[in-house]
């Protein structure tokens, strides 16, 4: 149900997480970005062809810490626990990998806290936000929560 993402479920990818950034809930993600880090994504394949159930990024920052990010379900398989698995994969792999700290950037706080995430500053984090935050339209009045997880 879960796999890697391929080349091919790119343009899907970027059309869900532009969905969600349009609301305001993630950053938009660029086509170059995406097939850059095509390999830090999983996702759910919908009912249909050519179609998605959802995505989520594992970003390695640091020897010790990588970010959950890009997390977005599509509205017609939200409550069915794809959000769930999803994180559940990314954090599998983070410690496959040895990494020993993951965080998130949300507004889904509830949700994180339910998987085990706790609520942070963010400025414990220096690389992240000076690597996409400096970017963000919402820089640097960030209204996210940071949130993570020990391993």
């Amino acid at each position: 149900m879960i796999r890697k993402a391929r080349i091919e479920d790119v343009p899907c990818i970027q059309k869900m997480l532009g969905e969600f950034a349009h609301a305001g809930r993630l950053l938009p993600r660029s086509l170059s970005e995406l097939y850059t880090h095509l390999r830090d994504m999983f996702v759910i394949d919908g009912d249909e062809p050519d179609r998605l159930a959802g995505c989520c990024s594992l970003h390695i920052i640091w020897d010790n810490l990588a970010e959950i990010r890009s997390l977005a379900v599509a509205h017609a398989y939200q409550g069915r626990g794809y959000g769930r698995l999803l994180v559940e994969s990314c954090l599998k792999e983070a410690h496959e990998l040895g990494i020993r700290r993951v965080f998130t950037l949300t507004y889904a706080v509830a949700f994180f806290r339910h998987m085990g995430f706790e609520v942070v500053d963010k400025n414990i984090f220096p690389q992240k936000i000076w690597a996409d935050c400096l970017h963000c339209p919402k820089f640097p009045n960030c209204d996210e929560v940071a949130l993570v997880i020990d391993l």
